[in-house]
């Protein structure tokens, strides 16, 4: 059956506020960001190097193309299909480290990745998109994606902030301490507000995404959380290097993927916002349930080492 070309036409948010509004709020999110890392956390890359480059192929390559499976498998709409590749590019969110820590994860590891993530995102994220644009959306007409103009202002929106960040903690490094969580809660509240009104333009539409999205969403979920732990462990990781990897590569980062897709002088659309949307609510829960069986491994998993290290 021929897909509607209603469903491969972008749907925007029209609204003079969110022009501007938006790549703000993104790059006050990013800024934020930058005030949690400093320099040795990219050098601590040195210290584990194996689950570094373990989470990295993880999140580079395997869940991009079990992203692709799903949207194929499960024929989403274009403009879902490319909300989903969208959403794998995505680097891990800061959540990540929340989890990472009531977990008894490595949360240096966490801060480490997520530093790493972000730089690279600045590059592999438009790719993944442009690809996705014109895989998907070939049939429309119209200029629709991350080209070179567009590219560039990613980069400037997510890697300029990320590295003012940096520089403001390593000069006032107090200032930092104080201003982070003020700075993360108003960004992210101004978010949520775009985001109603978006969700409430498409109102009529909610329903169907979800039923569209919903299990796809849930089992790109269910599939990041397993990889992130397992890969690590294979790769002879421990316990704690596994948990990082685990919520780093399994959270992703959803503000980031809406801001990108609602922008107006990015992807302009509530449709590609959706899987972000969707994914954000589902993973909350399913990161929930992972830290509680992860918690129940941890202390077999240090009985056993014990019993194994007394003597015979």
């Amino acid at each position: 059956m021929d897909i509607p070309i209603r469903l491969l036409e972008p749907v925007p948010v029209d609204s003079s506020l969110t022009t501007f509004l938006l790549p703000a709020v993104l790059a006050v999110i990013m800024f934020g960001l930058g005030l949690g890392l400093t320099v040795a956390d990219f050098r601590r890359v040195t210290a584990h190097p194996r689950p570094v480059a373990v989470a990295l192929c993880c999140q580079l390559v395997l869940l991009p193309a079990a992203c692709l499976g799903l949207v194929l498998a499960f024929d989403l709409s274009p403009a879902l299909a490319v909300g989903m590749m969208l959403l794998a590019a995505s680097p891990g969110g800061t959540m990540a480290n929340i989890f990472s820590h009531l977990f008894g994860g490595d949360v240096a590891l966490n801060v480490t990745l997520t530093a790493i993530n972000s730089v690279i995102a600045v590059f592999t994220l438009p790719l993944v998109v442009n690809l996705s644009l014109d895989h998907f959306m070939s049939g429309t007409d119209e200029a629709l994606g991350l080209r070179f103009e567009k590219t560039l202002q990613v980069f400037l929106v997510v890697l300029v902030p990320v590295a003012a960040g940096m520089l403001v903690r390593q000069r006032r490094p107090d200032f930092a301490e104080r201003s982070t969580q003020a700075v993360k809660v108003t960004a992210v509240g101004a978010l949520v507000a775009v985001i109603i009104a978006a969700v409430v333009s498409e109102r009529e539409n909610v329903l169907g995404y979800l039923a569209d999205v919903g299990l796809v969403a849930f089992l790109f979920a269910a599939i990041s959380l397993t990889i992130g732990y397992g890969a690590t462990r294979l790769a002879r990781g421990d316990h704690r290097q596994s948990v990082a990897t685990c919520f780093e590569i399994g959270m992703h980062n959803t503000t980031l993927s809406m801001a990108i897709a609602l922008s107006p002088s990015l992807l302009d659309s509530t449709r590609m916002a959706i899987p972000s949307a969707v994914y954000a609510v589902e993973m909350f829960v399913m990161a929930l349930a992972a830290g509680f069986l992860l918690r129940r491994i941890a202390p077999h998993e240090t009985a056993t080492a014990t019993t194994g290290a007394l003597p015979a």
